[in-house]
């Protein structure tokens, strides 16, 4: 039976907007693999990339529609969350849903916990960064 992981994402967006998806990956320590005027690409540590391309059509994301509703970026630490909050925070972009916050419900244990925020970005794509795992305080 063949195995699969997830290689890589591809999003459709205003190049206007590549700068941020640019500097949101480099901040939470993925690389530059192709930067150019008509497309974006970042990777990680594993290999897994993101590629950011022109839209050619011109509709609306709905991330409570159909498809996918949002893509999260686990992170090391509940700091390492505060310190994403912050940076959005100072370059225009809100925390949605009253986040940062600790999720219980998706702990798994107690002494754990699931720390996250959610956010849009300017193409209106749905983020969360995450962290899971013991509870800092």
């Amino acid at each position: 039976m063949a195995k699969a992981s997830i290689g890589h994402l591809v999003y459709c967006i205003d190049m206007q907007n590549a700068g941020f998806y640019r500097d949101l990956l480099t901040r939470l320590g993925w690389s530059v693999w192709h930067d150019a005027p008509e497309i974006l690409g970042m990777g990680d540590d594993k290999g897994v990339s993101i590629w950011f391309n022109p839209f050619t059509k011109a509709a609306q994301n709905d991330y409570d529609g159909a498809g996918l509703n949002h893509t999260g970026l686990h992170v090391e630490s509940q700091s390492d969350v505060d310190e994403m909050t912050a940076y959005l925070a100072s370059v225009g972009v809100k925390a949605l849903f009253e986040t940062p916050r600790h999720r219980p419900e998706f702990a798994g244990s107690p002494e754990n916990t699931y720390y996250q925020v959610m956010f849009e970005s300017p193409d209106r794509i749905l983020w969360e960064i995450v962290y899971i795992g013991k509870r800092e305080i």
